[in-house]
């Protein structure tokens, strides 16, 4: 038994396609194919309707197919308002809940762009006092899919849904940049030990620290909106394999017009139909630079995990907002878990990558019927990426908070300090100072002086901490 997204009286209308009859629930606005679709393919149960991207996305190629169609005078003035009233409904939104298939079904896109043709078709029959199902007045393949194929408009309306979406996480990024930015400003005078190999290294600023995962982010956002830009050059126009069969000349760039001015967008049309019209290259190397996105960030809450560490045995330099109670038996425990789900998130990520390099790859001849697969896992990584990016932000980076003397105080204990003086003492010096400073355990401050290697004010002038974090040469 289906069940549906809207309400249903019981009662049915039969439609008709090359396999049959099929009884469609007359409040439904798609017909036999989607219904077929329905039946056949219950795999992910991640349906099309749950992401109004994609349905908002078919609202505006079908809208620029009917208006290029019109405008060639194959369409009539009736018909082509009607249709254009019902793709406006879909750009605002409506109708989701009749977009109820699943994204991963055989068939290239097949059922996903006849769900969208049917949709349209019965709406714009509603719009026109005519019942549904009616098609000897609007039909989804006659009109709706005019001088089209699944091969050209299911890319197209996958690469507009995509890059909407990309504007989401575009903006997540950009708010979790501007988190570790003000991160950045308040610790900027915290001074604190940098390290290499997990070994103390030489004094930063904690500061500093947050600010490179600003930059970290900032620089993948840059080259991930630059790799988003090839999802706006489209194929429509090329109809089944790239050659525009049914197409009337001068539809291809007519209809790319139409799209462009309706979504705003640079859109373009793609140089050749017939490669376009098998190549995924845009959704792989998008989503190599999402899977970069996820190792940066992965890399990022590692971090905060170690710096958060503790309380008590760790590096305890800053605490992470408390979430939850850590453990089910250790009393007082509390882990980093939004470091840790958001680590989760991005394993899954660099996992997606996989999938999609492989469906790519399994492009044969003048088609990829994989692409439902890519345009699944995409869209998985890109939500969940953005999802996580909002919970690492406002459940855990924006509640950081310094512990500025426990920093200092490790920083001053640390033998890492020790080169700030080489260029003063010497490298043997040095050396000769810390390896001493390791076994007795006292500090290299102290032991600088006993030396007589520097006076207390010439040390204290090359320790300053605004003389550590930046090329500076001291006066002595």
């Amino acid at each position: 038994m289906i069940e549906y997204k809207f309400k249903t009286s019981g009662k049915t209308r039969s439609e008709h396609d090359l396999l049959g009859d099929k009884d469609v629930p007359v409040e439904a606005l798609f017909g036999v194919q989607t219904l077929r679709c329905i039946e056949n393919f219950d795999i992910s149960r991640n349906l099309l309707g749950d992401h109004p991207e994609f349905v908002k996305a078919f609202g505006i190629v079908k809208m620029g197919a009917i208006l290029a169609n019109h405008d060639l005078g194959l369409v009539s003035d009736e018909i082509t308002d009607a249709v254009v009233a019902a793709c406006k409904e879909l750009m605002e939104g409506k109708h989701t809940e009749h977009f109820p298939i699943d994204m991963i079904q055989g068939g290239a896109g097949t059922s996903a762009n006849m769900n969208a043709n049917e949709v349209i078709a019965n709406r714009a029959l509603e719009i026109l006092g005519k019942k549904h199902g009616e098609y000897q007045f609007i039909h989804p393949n006659d009109h709706i899919n005019m001088a089209q194929s699944t091969n050209d408009a299911y890319p197209t309306a996958m690469h507009l849904g995509l890059y909407m979406i990309h504007a989401d996480l575009m903006k997540a990024l950009g708010d979790l940049a501007k988190s570790f930015r003000r991160k950045q400003r308040s610790f900027a005078r915290i001074i604190k030990m940098g390290r290499t190999q997990l070994q103390d290294a030489v004094p930063m600023t904690l500061g500093q620290t947050f600010g490179a995962f600003a930059t970290a982010v900032e620089t993948e956002m840059k080259r991930l909106d630059k790799a988003a830009r090839e999802f706006l050059v489209i194929n429509m126009g090329a109809t089944a394999i790239g050659t525009g069969i049914t197409a009337e000349p001068g539809y291809a760039e007519a209809c790319t017009q139409h799209i462009k001015e309706i979504s705003g967008w640079r859109i373009s049309l793609a140089k050749d139909l017939v490669e376009a019209t098998n190549d995924t290259s845009c959704m792989v190397c998008y989503h190599a630079e999402l899977k970069n996105i996820a190792i940066r960030i992965s890399k990022i809450c590692n971090d905060l995990r170690l710096l958060a560490s503790g309380p008590r045995t760790g590096l305890a330099e800053i605490n992470l907002p408390p979430k939850q109670p850590g453990s089910s038996i250790m009393p007082g425990k509390v882990n980093p878990v939004i470091p840790e789900v958001t680590n989760q998130v991005c394993f899954k990520v660099i996992g997606n990558d996989t999938c999609i390099t492989m469906a790519s790859e399994a492009a044969q001849l003048e088609l990829n019927v994989m692409e439902p697969v890519l345009v699944e896992s995409l869209v998985e990584s890109m939500t969940w990426m953005k999802n996580a990016l909002n919970t690492l932000r406002i459940e855990c980076v924006d509640g950081i908070t310094a512990n500025k003397k426990h920093c200092k105080q490790l920083a001053e204990h640390s033998i890492g300090i020790v080169t700030a003086l080489k260029p003063y003492i010497g490298y043997a010096k040095c050396t000769e100072v810390a390896k001493e400073a390791l076994v007795s355990g006292g500090s290299v401050y102290q032991l600088v002086l006993d030396k007589g290697y520097l006076t207390k004010t010439q040390l204290d002038k090359i320790l300053d901490p605004k003389n550590m974090v930046k090329p500076t040469k001291v006066e002595l």
